[in-house]
């Protein structure tokens, strides 16, 4: 071969691994670009699934909270609405019950605890019962335990089957 023809074939080559080098070097950055789209689409995504996520949670939440405070005020007003009808029905049974006698005093003092119990519920409702079964508990820890145990013993006692 002469040295024309090889160095023809010697550029040549040299030709097809320098386009080779650089087609190479192309799909490397298309790929590497493909590569980075692809995990910005992922973060985009998971992004928007996250958000949509927290937003679910605090639409819950939030009627969560909604319903617990109707249901709170609903019970609120009931217990005050008990207070009220207990008031209505010691004026009925100071109306309607012999004023003398052994019957008249019983009917009396009857009326006066539930005139007594009424006004305390309107006034107070479930926070104020519930403070003050705090307070009680706070000031006498030993017997409001035992009342506690006693409860529970009778409540056991009563949803227990009976196979003796």
């Amino acid at each position: 071969m002469s040295t024309s023809t090889s160095k023809s074939v010697d550029t040549n080559f040299r030709n097809k691994a320098q386009e080779t080098t650089e087609g190479a070097s192309q799909f490397g950055e298309k790929a590497k670009d493909a590569a980075t789209c692809a995990v910005e689409k992922t973060k985009d995504t998971v992004s928007g699934v996250v958000d949509r996520a927290k937003d679910a949670v605090t639409n819950i939440t939030g009627s969560t909270k909604d319903a617990a405070t109707a249901f709170g005020n609903k019970a609120e007003d009931a217990t005050h609405a008990v207070g009220r009808s207990m008031g209505s029905l010691a004026g009925s049974l100071r109306q309607n019950v012999p004023q003398s006698g052994m019957l008249g005093t019983a009917a009396s003092t009857v009326a006066s605890g539930l005139e007594n119990t009424g006004r305390y519920l309107e006034q107070e409702g479930l926070k104020g019962i519930g403070e003050d079964v705090m307070n009680m508990v706070r000031r006498n820890p030993l017997p409001a335990l035992l009342i506690g145990i006693g409860f529970g013993y009778l409540i056991a006692r009563a949803t227990t089957s009976r196979n003796v």
